[in-house]
């Protein structure tokens, strides 16, 4: 009997199919069948496959089939992979795709002219929160896929923007969703952690899938803060929030004080929905400071609901202008004593920095090539002067020349449609 194993992988039985496990985000599902044709076709024997403990097993002693079904499944493994959470097709993105990794929304880097830079390396969220900007997670109705990038090419065009930018950047983890879903997060962690631009790493996360041993990674390769989103304090109405009847609240909070505990900084982060959850304003804020959340930075970061025209806009939240906001900030920062709840950029030793000089210009038409499918029924993305280009109402194939005119050009993403 083989039993195969492959590096940060597991296999499960699911009767017909045999799952691999990869670093623990991504999966796909081999049929039987498939495998055992495959090495019938190729040593005229008949096996079994399986799985148990996490190897996948065969019912033979050959050596040789070991290696086939090693290289089958490896090489059929990037057709085949899916997001564990969403269940959504995964694109992985690696350098010999020649993908630009600025210009666009959902992975890659985003520079908004401060020595912030965003660092979006997965798409994809576990939960399917009711106020989503962006529609994500697993019960999305308008996002269709998901993207992955290699670390190292990650890496590579992050030192590209840190180069142009200067020394003292803070990276910030983020992603449509939630960034421990990618699979290479402590060696990007690391990786940033190594590079002598960078000065602070944060994160922003949902806490849900943070576990003891995580947090000793994340706090061992350099991790300096997380920004955690929790909406509430009652685990009945937080999972009404989330969108999901799995999630456990107090594993949460448990994971917020082991933050604290490696010596990673905590940012509570809820976003105040009112009429739903601004009575536990006060319940956040001895949280945070029970547990020692904010020693270098704000403890919490109060958020206001804004509705978008793409996300889920439930019918219980109600906007409220910022101007009221922030007034409800100022008579929490007086009564509470919490300072400062009215946050500014200078709060997190943030300062304007000049942009990476825009590709194109609005209105610009310019000949592009569609390089990628997009998120979202109706979109592409296409490629021009090494920048990425989300191109909305296309009809267009993979690897089709078409030209492409600019419709947004904020903050270096750019959004165009068909010329």
């Amino acid at each position: 009997m083989i039993r195969l194993r492959l590096p940060n992988s597991r296999f499960e039985d699911l009767g017909d199919f045999v799952r691999l496990v990869w670093r623990k985000t991504l999966i796909a599902d081999f049929k039987k069948g498939e495998l055992e044709r495959a090495v019938r076709r190729k040593f005229r024997v008949e096996v079994s496959v399986g799985a148990e403990d996490g190897a996948l097993t065969v019912t033979t002693d050959n050596p040789d089939v070991e290696r086939f079904i090693a290289f089958y499944i490896q090489s059929n493994l990037g057709a085949m992979l899916r997001n564990r959470y969403t269940g959504r097709r995964v694109i992985y993105i690696h350098e010999g795709m020649d993908v630009p990794l600025l210009g666009y929304n959902a992975f890659g880097l985003i520079d908004r002219g401060t020595n912030l830079i965003q660092v979006r390396g997965v798409s994809g969220c576990n939960m399917s929160c009711i106020f989503c900007s962006v529609d994500e997670g697993p019960y999305s109705r308008t996002r269709a896929l998901d993207f992955v990038v290699d670390v190292e090419y990650l890496m590579k065009w992050f030192d590209w923007v840190a180069r142009e930018k200067g020394k003292g950047l803070e990276a910030h983890l983020d992603a449509q969703g939630e960034p421990l879903l990618y699979p290479f997060i402590v060696e990007l962690v690391q990786a940033l952690r190594d590079h002598p631009h960078v000065s602070v790493i944060s994160m922003q996360s949902n806490g849900t899938l943070l576990d003891d041993r995580l947090v000793e990674e994340l706090a061992e390769a350099g991790l300096d803060r997380v920004n955690l989103s929790i909406h509430s304090l009652n685990p009945e109405k937080a999972k009404i929030l989330m969108g999901r009847k799995d999630y456990d609240l107090e594993h949460v909070l448990e994971m917020a004080e082991a933050l604290v505990n490696a010596g990673i900084d905590v940012l509570i982060a809820p976003v105040i929905i009112f009429g739903v959850n601004d009575d536990e304003a006060e319940a956040f804020i001895e949280f945070a400071r029970r547990i020692g959340a904010g020693k270098r930075w704000p403890a919490i970061g109060f958020q206001n609901y804004i509705p978008y025209k793409f996300g889920r806009n439930p019918a219980i939240a109600r906007p409220i202008p910022f101007k009221e906001f922030y007034a409800w900030l100022r008579r929490l920062e007086e009564k509470t004593g919490m300072k400062p709840l009215v946050l500014r950029p200078e709060h997190f030793g943030m300062h304007r920095r000049p942009f990476i000089p825009l590709a194109f210009q609005r209105g610009e038409v310019v000949k592009a090539e569609v390089v990628l499918p997009g998120r979202m029924e109706g979109e592409m993305i296409a490629k021009a002067r090494n920048r990425l280009i989300q191109v909305i109402d296309a009809n267009a194939r993979v690897g089709e020349k078409i030209k492409v005119k600019i419709v947004r050009t904020r903050h270096g993403i750019y959004v165009g449609t068909r010329a």
